[in-house]
């Protein structure tokens, strides 16, 4: 096994943990070994989580936790107690839609971008760690460190921190920061780099299409930051980096453009060799296109751990993947060295979270007052209520006003989630019709006489999707007709269109003549652009990215 200095950084580990994670490792069977490799994703009841994890013993759970914090917490402890090695209970901490149900809604990367200020995003990810803590949390998959330079990506989308290298840098190191300080283990990601390809990886493998000098000034910069800040593991995506390995390799042909997560020079020789990196690797999610594109699972999934990811994340079915790993080693293509490195960098990520240290179990009523602050609500709504950023506005339609603007006419396609079948409604409406305005949702097949309102609103919510390859303002779907969809009435009635996500929509609508970026569409977001476009908060939000998509067409 290729030695590992476990005091070095970013475990930091003491004689007593390295101890616990060598006699550990060795009194593993080589069946829990190899479970000790698997992040098993719990989406279902408290009871079916539980069931797994006793009957699998994986090395760790990402939990997708319900709004019943009672219930979430006698599952925290049920596992705490049937796992004999704690385990590593992850999640994706993002912000906006990705905040946990049970705690406080805060705003995403992009929303925190806006805001651009390194207090907020500290208080923001502090008030995150906190609450994902005291539930049983000790890992997040963020932050996101890909660039919103491929505009159309849908997969970057909201989850980055903008486009410009120094903004991502500054906000990303914060959240770092504030997450380990407060027990929770951070990941950058998506190694080694995304932003450039504006396809997803659950449906294709990316490229990142930069040169070595390129790549170097923008991913190699941030990547080397992370790690010098001591973030604790790094995510080896389904992204392809030709640069490097044509490099090595000019003959190198379809292997340049082999994924990173299967990919040993990029995990082993640049990552680890060139950038030093010390910490936990943990493959992208399994199931994505971008890893079943390079060949059958019995092979794919053995090679994630030969190419250096010490952690497969997810599975649908965890025992034939197992069975998967175990004919790897026994025909040879997987070493037991190979093994017990990456059970060993599991092992060390638990140590370095205090885990082989007694804890006490976890109680509700400690719980309840860390994630229902009334402290982290505030410090949620004052930032939160800083993100709405006025794009344009070339009538001076704003602010808004019932004796004005009284007839209100919504189009609206609703809050776009993943893995929620339909869209969800937005409370905008509602939140309007309280205020004193007449509002009407455009339904499709309404006829409508511009006569008959005072203001057109366009509301649109598609954050960051999952296995979509484009997100757009698809004018005839939302009308319910070409004929609609080709209908403009920002020229009789005045207008305005707000994103609560996606922020390139004056694309495809460049002649609005008013827009607003809001990056988020949860009700925290719904109610501060309300509270601003009624003129009783400023727009103090800029641009993370080019909402112009580097066109002057929108700007009038």
């Amino acid at each position: 096994m290729a030695p590992i200095d476990l005091a070095a950084a970013p475990f930091h580990l003491d004689d007593d943990a390295m101890a616990w994670v060598h006699t550990t490792r060795d009194s593993f069977s080589p069946r829990d070994k190899l479970a000790q490799l698997f992040v098993l994703l719990a989406r279902g009841t408290p009871q079916q989580a539980a069931e797994q994890v006793r009957s699998f013993k994986p090395g760790g759970i990402t939990r997708i936790y319900s709004a019943d914090l009672a219930s979430e917490i006698a599952l925290a402890r049920e596992l705490a107690e049937l796992s004999a090695v704690p385990l590593l209970v992850s999640a994706d901490l993002e912000g906006s839609r990705m905040s946990l149900p049970l705690g406080t809604s805060v705003p995403n990367p992009l929303g925190l971008a806006a805001v651009d200020d390194l207090e907020a995003t500290t208080a923001i990810a502090t008030l995150m760690a906190r609450e994902a803590a005291a539930v049983g949390l000790n890992w997040s998959f963020t932050p996101v460190i890909d660039l919103n330079i491929a505009w159309r990506s849908a997969i970057v989308g909201t989850r980055s921190f903008g486009s410009d290298i120094d903004k991502v840098e500054r906000h990303a190191l914060a959240q770092i920061a504030a997450f380990q300080a407060n027990g929770i283990a951070a990941t950058v990601k998506h190694w080694p780099g995304e932003g450039y390809d504006d396809r997803d990886q659950h449906l294709v493998t990316t490229v990142n299409p930069l040169s070595m000098s390129d790549w170097e000034a923008s991913f190699g910069r941030l990547y080397r930051k992370a790690i010098a800040a001591g973030v604790m593991s790094v995510m080896s995506a389904h992204i392809a980096f030709p640069a490097y390995a044509l490099a090595l390799d000019p003959d190198a042909g379809a292997e340049a453009w082999r994924p990173a997560s299967l990919s040993r020079i990029l995990n082993e020789d640049l990552l680890r060799r060139e950038l030093g990196f010390n910490g936990l690797i943990v493959s992208d999610a399994t199931a994505m296109a971008g890893m079943g594109d390079w060949g059958p699972r019995d092979q794919t999934l053995p090679e994630l751990v030969i190419a250096g990811c010490d952690v497969i994340l997810f599975s649908d079915d965890p025992n034939a993947d197992l069975m998967r790993l175990v004919k790897a080693v026994a025909d040879g293509r997987l070493s037991q060295d190979r093994v017990d490195e990456a059970v060993t960098r599991v092992l060390a990520l638990k140590a370095a979270q205090g885990l082989h240290r007694p804890r006490p179990l976890l109680e509700l009523e400690a719980a309840r007052p860390q994630v229902t602050s009334e402290a982290h609500q505030a410090t949620a709504t004052a930032v939160t209520a800083r993100v709405p950023t006025l794009v344009k506005d070339t009538n001076k339609l704003l602010p808004l006003s019932p004796s004005r603007h009284h007839r209100v006419l919504v189009y609206s396609g609703g809050a776009i989630v993943p893995f929620v079948p339909e869209p969800l409604p937005l409370s905008v409406p509602m939140r309007l019709e309280e205020e004193g305005f007449a509002v009407t949702v455009f339904t499709p097949g309404m006829a409508v006489n511009p006569r008959d309102f005072d203001l057109v609103l366009y509301l649109f919510a598609e954050e960051t999707t999952l296995g979509r390859s484009r997100i757009f303002l698809d004018w005839v779907k939302l009308t319910g007709s070409t004929l609609g969809g080709m209908t403009r009435y920002w020229h009789d009635v005045p207008t305005l269109m707000i994103s609560f996500g996606y922020p390139y929509y004056l694309y495809d609508a460049p002649r609005v003549p008013a827009y607003i970026n809001a990056y988020g569409s949860s009700e925290a977001l719904q109610a501060a652009v309300v509270e601003a476009i009624m003129g009783r908060t400023p727009f103090t939000g800029t641009s993370p990215v080019d909402p112009f998509v580097g066109s002057d067409q929108g700007k009038y």
